[in-house]
């Protein structure tokens, strides 16, 4: 803000404080420095002339002060009468733009004049410069360069320039502020023509280029990673791979070229993986490439690579595998042997385990191990065989020692032996502690007795809570030996068993075991609180925990203790939940469907249609209508008229003389309205009727159901149900019916009522009363079918 009030001012002098009149337009002062512009640190000199005639100096004595900034400067001026010239000498300008100012001392100061000074460095030259060609569409060449670590404080311009030799074309490239890379078209460059390229750098100070590159554009090309064809077996040659590769489709085109190949392998079960690529110089994509020197019978996944001359290598290309020819396993196995049994009768069972040894090669894809009591291994001998990395079988009385092959399609390697030693009672470990190194290896330390027969020790490790005994592993170490850092497939949290066995020359000493995890929880607990929650844990898996106590003076262990976690069927869960979730919705729909659904329908369905016997009608009938009938589901409104259950009843025949009138002699049978009567359980074939169903009237026979047709009439029974199905049954039922089923009218029968109450009705048309009396449509139907 200061320097810019201070420009202000300057400007306000320059044409303020000049001669008043028009022909003089000369500035009061006439300010010079040696330059405006110079390199931070160097000495400024400035001088300050002040013309005659300048009103703010006309009758007063003039003394001149210098001013960087808000700082004065001491000046020298020169000796003579009028002090009018003064002269300053900056020994070392250290700001990058500041204002220098020449002032008159008067009432008050007064700035005359002044000037902008810069300061900063020449620019450095260019570092690094590289260029690299993109053959791709569209075609381009772009070069990146290092602009150098020092600040220059000033503008700096930055130029690319490009000759290309066989054509004697040249280009100049400008770039925009701070921009250190530029791509140039294919219109800027030729393939396969030199090119000689700088970039330079231009300021206020000076100027510097970059060493120039010479190149030819295809070598600076970074060509798209290359493409396995195939991997092939070299026929009847041990460890050799044939490749095939091409170049990408869209660099196709090059396919004649030589290029630098590197070729990386690894075994595919990465137990093996070669350092340093292998290079193969000078190669066509339409030749193949061998690789050699590679193991037996084992398959490798395969990488490439590829570079034009001295060009950047492309990216790795997709793997490929290939198996080499196999051929018999080579070298030893490393073994460990446990004894167990009675060895004095000769009945001892041996857990032989192994594994292969830093020399062993198996060769092959599938391998299988033979443990015989013959060094020639042969079904004669031969103890057991597997695929597996351990062996139990029953040891021979007299072997003293067993061998152990490995086995391939190619052949089989060199038995290796292996002595059998006997479990021997005494034990020189003591004080044996695991430590966790890492999440995947334990350090396990014990301490021994001095035994001259001791010849090493065999630290074996197992996880605990599996069963399978291929899972155990084991190393076998020195005398001196008395630690040994486990490492393998280590799962944090879970226990091992970690046991160091002692080896004599004469036998196997009893081990010490301890159990160790690779990575262990300390859970903190409040001291004001006698509980605490383990969070995190695995169901159905057993846990080991102890109670620490600690204060300033020390620690003290608690007892342990050992759980498992029961397993929360989740299964069980989802299955209520989802059985819930769908009844719900069931409900919701029904409730829905039933709010929506016609009234009369649904009516229907919880309260049925009870039809009154007088006013029911029946439109068809058939042989089954003796069978409980039910309201249409399908149909959209329901009959108005329901006929539940017509029953007949067959009166058993007494010789007395109340045989005329059934009513007086069975009054009390007719109370039984749930059943068929002509099915009635009293009678022999019964086979049972609805429960459900309620008949309204009862007919009585004076002969059974199936007998040919009396010839007196029949009598029909009012029902004696005490439900409430009719709300006024005597409004609405008459009381008197003619009997219309009997082949001759009788002069008049009373039914469903006193005799009293009936009035005999004579000479009524029978074809009338069919439709509005349905029972006896029905009894004259009956007739006809006993007929």
């Amino acid at each position: 803000m200061i320097s810019t009030w201070v420009s202000v001012i300057v400007m306000l002098v320059a044409f303020v404080n000049g001669a008043r009149n028009e022909d003089d337009i000369q500035p009061c002062t006439e300010v010079q420095t040696s330059s405006s512009v110079v390199p931070l640190g160097s000495p400024v000199t400035a001088t300050c002339v002040i013309r005659y005639g300048c009103h703010l100096v006309i009758g007063q004595a003039i003394h001149i002060e210098w001013r960087l900034g808000d700082h004065s400067l001491p000046g020298s001026q020169v000796a003579n009468e009028s002090g009018r010239f003064s002269e300053v000498v900056i020994p070392s300008f250290n700001h990058t733009r500041e204002f220098l100012t020449c002032c008159v001392q008067a009432s008050p100061v007064q700035v005359v004049g002044g000037v902008a000074i810069r300061a900063g460095y020449p620019p450095e030259a260019p570092q690094n410069l590289s260029c690299q060609t993109n053959l791709t569409t569209p075609e381009t060449l772009t070069c990146s360069w290092d602009p150098g670590q020092q600040e220059t404080h000033l503008h700096t311009m930055y130029t690319l320039h490009i000759k290309i030799w066989d054509s004697n074309e040249n280009h100049t490239y400008e770039l925009l502020p701070g921009v250190h890379r530029y791509t140039i078209p294919r219109s800027g460059f030729v393939l396969f023509s030199n090119m000689e390229i700088y970039v330079k750098a231009v300021n206020e100070l000076g100027e510097a280029a970059s060493a120039p590159i010479i190149l030819e554009p295809v070598s600076a090309a970074k060509f798209d990673p290359p493409t396995i064809l195939k991997v092939q077996v070299v026929p009847k040659k041990y460890g050799c791979l044939k490749l095939s590769w091409s170049l990408s489709q869209q660099q196709a085109w090059m396919r004649d070229y030589r290029f630098n190949l590197e070729v990386q392998l690894k075994t595919a079960d990465n137990s093996q993986r070669s350092e340093q690529p292998i290079l193969v110089s000078r190669v066509r994509p339409t030749r193949s490439v061998d690789q050699c020197r590679l193991l037996h019978g084992t398959q490798y996944l395969i990488q490439i690579r590829v570079r034009y001359q001295q060009g950047p290598w492309s990216e790795w290309s997709s793997s490929r595998s290939g198996v080499t020819l196999e051929s018999a396993p080579t070298g030893r196995l490393d073994s460990w042997m446990k004894a167990s049994g009675d060895h004095m009768h000769k009945q001892l069972n041996i857990h032989l385990f192994w594994k292969p040894s830093k020399q062993f090669r198996a060769n092959a894809q599938n391998v299988s191990y033979i443990v015989s009591v013959k060094r020639l291994p042969g079904e004669k001998g031969k103890l057991c065989s597997t695929k597996g990395n351990y062996c139990t079988f029953k040891l021979p009385g007299k072997a003293k020692k067993v061998y152990l092959s490995a086995i391939n399609a190619a052949g089989k390697s060199h038995p290796t032996e292996v002595r059998i030693y006997l479990p021997k009672a005494s034990s020189v470990i003591s004080d044996i502690t695991v430590l966790p190194h890492d999440d995947r290896s334990l350090l396990v330390q014990w301490r021994s007795l001095v035994s001259s027969s001791l010849t090493g020790f065999v630290v074996e490790w197992r996880p605990l809570l599996e069963t399978d005994l291929s899972l155990t592993q084991f190393e076998i170490t020195d005398r001196n030996q008395t630690q040994f850092l486990t490492t393998g497939s280590f799962e944090p949290y879970k226990p091992y068993g970690i046991s160091v066995y002692p080896r004599f020359k004469d036998g196997i000493g009893l081990p010490q075991t301890v159990n160790a995890y690779s990575r262990q929880k300390v859970v903190n607990a409040d001291p004001e609180e006698r509980r605490v929650v383990l969070k995190d844990l695995n169901t159905v898996s057993p846990y080991e925990a102890f109670m620490m106590v600690s204060t300033f003076g020390g620690s003290l262990n608690g007892s342990t203790i050992h759980f498992e976690v029961e397993a929360f069927d989740v299964v069980a869960v989802v299955m209520i939940v989802t059985v819930s979730g769908v009844g719900l919705s069931l409900l919701i729909i029904f409730i829905v469907l039933t709010c929506f659904s016609n009234q009369q329908r649904l009516k229907g369905r919880f309260w049925p249609s009870v039809p009154d016997p007088a006013n029911s009608s029946i439109k068809r009938w058939t042989s089954e209508s003796t069978q409980d009938s039910h309201l249409s589901w399908d149909n959209e409104e329901p009959d108005p008229m329901y006929l539940s259950h017509l029953s007949f009843l067959d009166l058993p025949v007494k010789p007395s003389k109340e045989d005329d009138d059934p009513w007086l002699s069975n009054a009390e049978d007719t109370s039984d309205l749930g059943e068929s009567i002509c099915g009635s359980p009293f009678i022999r074939g019964y086979s049972g009727s609805n429960s459900d169903s309620v008949p309204y009237a009862t007919v009585v026979f004076s002969s059974p159901c199936n007998s040919p047709t009396p010839k007196e009439a029949h009598v029909y029974l009012r029902s004696e149900s005490t439900q409430p199905l009719l709300e006024t049954e005597e409004s609405f039922s008459p009381k008197c019916y003619h009997n219309m089923a009997s082949d001759r009218i009788p002069s008049e029968q009373c039914f469903f009522g006193p005799s009293h109450d009936c009035v005999p009705e004579k000479g009524a048309d029978p074809g009338i009363l069919w439709d509005d009396f349905p029972f006896l449509r029905a009894l004259a139907l009956n007739d006809t079918q006993n007929d």
